[in-house]
Protein backbone atom coordinates (compact mmCIF):
# COMPACT_ATOMS: atom_id res chain seq x y z
CA UNK A 1 0.00 0.00 0.00
CA UNK A 2 1.74 3.64 -1.12
CA UNK A 3 0.92 6.00 1.52
CA UNK A 4 0.04 9.45 0.57
CA UNK A 5 2.31 12.25 2.38
CA UNK A 6 1.19 15.51 3.31
CA UNK A 7 4.94 17.10 2.19
CA UNK A 8 4.75 15.35 -1.34
CA UNK A 9 1.10 16.55 -2.05
CA UNK A 10 0.55 20.20 -3.61
CA UNK A 11 -2.66 22.40 -4.45
CA UNK A 12 -3.79 20.85 -7.96
CA UNK A 13 -2.33 17.01 -6.85
CA UNK A 14 -5.16 14.86 -8.74
CA UNK A 15 -6.15 11.02 -7.06
CA UNK A 16 -6.52 8.86 -9.65
CA UNK A 17 -10.01 8.37 -11.39
CA UNK A 18 -12.07 5.31 -10.72
CA UNK A 19 -15.03 3.79 -13.01
CA UNK A 20 -17.00 2.17 -10.92
CA UNK A 21 -20.06 -0.38 -13.17
CA UNK A 22 -23.16 -0.36 -10.67
CA UNK A 23 -25.66 -3.32 -11.49
CA UNK A 24 -28.93 -3.45 -10.07
CA UNK A 25 -27.51 -6.45 -8.52
CA UNK A 26 -25.16 -4.37 -6.33
CA UNK A 27 -28.36 -1.96 -5.82
CA UNK A 28 -29.87 -5.26 -4.25
CA UNK A 29 -27.00 -5.99 -2.30
CA UNK A 30 -26.55 -2.49 -0.90
CA UNK A 31 -30.53 -2.27 -0.13
CA UNK A 32 -29.99 -5.58 1.96
CA UNK A 33 -27.22 -3.88 3.91
CA UNK A 34 -28.37 -0.52 4.61
CA UNK A 35 -31.85 -1.51 5.19
CA UNK A 36 -33.29 0.46 2.21
CA UNK A 37 -35.97 -1.05 0.18
CA UNK A 38 -36.85 1.91 -1.65
CA UNK A 39 -38.65 -0.13 -5.15
CA UNK A 40 -37.60 3.25 -6.73
CA UNK A 41 -34.04 0.95 -6.56
CA UNK A 42 -35.36 -1.74 -8.44
CA UNK A 43 -38.68 -1.25 -9.96
CA UNK A 44 -38.56 0.77 -13.33
CA UNK A 45 -41.99 1.38 -13.05
CA UNK A 46 -42.74 2.53 -9.65
CA UNK A 47 -39.34 4.87 -10.40
CA UNK A 48 -41.36 6.25 -13.43
CA UNK A 49 -44.33 6.15 -11.41
CA UNK A 50 -42.53 8.97 -9.57
CA UNK A 51 -41.33 10.74 -12.40
CA UNK A 52 -37.61 9.38 -12.31
CA UNK A 53 -36.26 8.14 -15.39
CA UNK A 54 -35.91 4.90 -14.32
CA UNK A 55 -34.20 2.62 -11.72
CA UNK A 56 -32.11 4.70 -10.09
CA UNK A 57 -28.69 3.90 -7.43
CA UNK A 58 -29.01 4.57 -3.47
CA UNK A 59 -27.56 8.51 -3.09
CA UNK A 60 -25.91 7.03 0.26
CA UNK A 61 -24.33 4.02 -2.48
CA UNK A 62 -22.82 6.89 -4.95
CA UNK A 63 -21.63 8.67 -1.87
CA UNK A 64 -20.03 5.60 -0.82
CA UNK A 65 -18.60 4.75 -4.16
CA UNK A 66 -16.88 8.17 -4.18
CA UNK A 67 -15.76 7.84 -0.46
CA UNK A 68 -13.56 4.58 -1.60
CA UNK A 69 -11.69 6.60 -3.79
CA UNK A 70 -10.42 8.95 -1.40
CA UNK A 71 -9.72 5.75 1.20
CA UNK A 72 -7.74 4.09 -1.54
CA UNK A 73 -5.60 7.11 -2.27
CA UNK A 74 -4.94 7.95 1.29
CA UNK A 75 -4.36 4.85 2.32
CA UNK A 76 -6.23 4.54 5.90
CA UNK A 77 -10.26 5.18 6.09
CA UNK A 78 -8.77 6.53 9.57
CA UNK A 79 -7.36 9.59 7.60
CA UNK A 80 -10.88 10.91 6.31
CA UNK A 81 -11.61 14.08 9.32
CA UNK A 82 -14.61 15.34 7.44
CA UNK A 83 -16.84 14.42 4.06
CA UNK A 84 -19.98 15.67 2.76
CA UNK A 85 -21.38 16.11 -0.77
CA UNK A 86 -24.51 17.27 -2.44
CA UNK A 87 -26.50 14.73 -4.65
CA UNK A 88 -27.33 16.96 -7.80
CA UNK A 89 -28.46 14.03 -9.89
CA UNK A 90 -29.41 10.25 -10.00
CA UNK A 91 -26.76 7.73 -11.16
CA UNK A 92 -29.40 5.60 -13.16
CA UNK A 93 -29.35 2.19 -13.81
CA UNK A 94 -31.11 1.43 -16.88
CA UNK A 95 -30.55 -2.40 -17.35
CA UNK A 96 -30.20 -5.44 -15.00
CA UNK A 97 -26.78 -6.61 -17.11
CA UNK A 98 -25.34 -3.31 -18.42
CA UNK A 99 -25.61 -1.30 -15.52
CA UNK A 100 -24.52 2.32 -15.28
CA UNK A 101 -20.82 3.55 -15.00
CA UNK A 102 -20.03 6.08 -12.25
CA UNK A 103 -16.75 8.08 -12.71
CA UNK A 104 -14.94 9.86 -9.84
CA UNK A 105 -11.95 11.77 -9.32
CA UNK A 106 -10.69 14.13 -6.93
CA UNK A 107 -8.31 17.43 -6.85
CA UNK A 108 -6.66 18.47 -3.61
CA UNK A 109 -7.84 22.10 -3.76
CA UNK A 110 -6.27 23.27 -0.31
CA UNK A 111 -3.61 22.80 2.34
CA UNK A 112 -4.12 23.22 6.38
CA UNK A 113 -2.21 23.20 8.93
CA UNK A 114 -2.15 19.70 10.84
CA UNK A 115 -0.89 17.62 7.67
CA UNK A 116 -4.67 17.81 6.63
CA UNK A 117 -5.99 18.48 3.17
CA UNK A 118 -9.09 19.01 1.37
CA UNK A 119 -9.88 17.30 -1.21
CA UNK A 120 -12.43 18.35 -4.27
CA UNK A 121 -14.39 15.25 -5.54
CA UNK A 122 -15.79 14.85 -8.99
CA UNK A 123 -18.26 12.04 -9.47
CA UNK A 124 -20.28 11.60 -13.23
CA UNK A 125 -22.28 9.43 -14.65
CA UNK A 126 -24.17 9.32 -18.42
CA UNK A 127 -22.25 12.57 -18.77
CA UNK A 128 -24.59 14.22 -15.96
CA UNK A 129 -22.57 15.90 -12.78
CA UNK A 130 -24.34 13.52 -9.72
CA UNK A 131 -22.09 14.71 -6.77
CA UNK A 132 -22.15 18.51 -6.36
CA UNK A 133 -19.94 20.72 -3.29
CA UNK A 134 -18.31 17.49 -2.71
CA UNK A 135 -15.37 17.55 -0.12
CA UNK A 136 -13.16 15.41 1.99
CA UNK A 137 -10.78 16.83 4.51
CA UNK A 138 -8.13 14.63 4.85
CA UNK A 139 -5.23 14.42 7.10
CA UNK A 140 -1.61 13.21 5.86
CA UNK A 141 1.60 11.59 7.51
Amino acid sequence: MTTVRYADVEVGTELPERTFRVRRSDLVRYAGASGDFNPIHWSDRVARNVGLPGVIAHGMFTMAQAGRVITDWVGDPGAVVEYGVRFSAPVVVPDDDEGAELVVGGTVTKKLDDNQVVVTITARSAGAKVLARSTAVVRLP
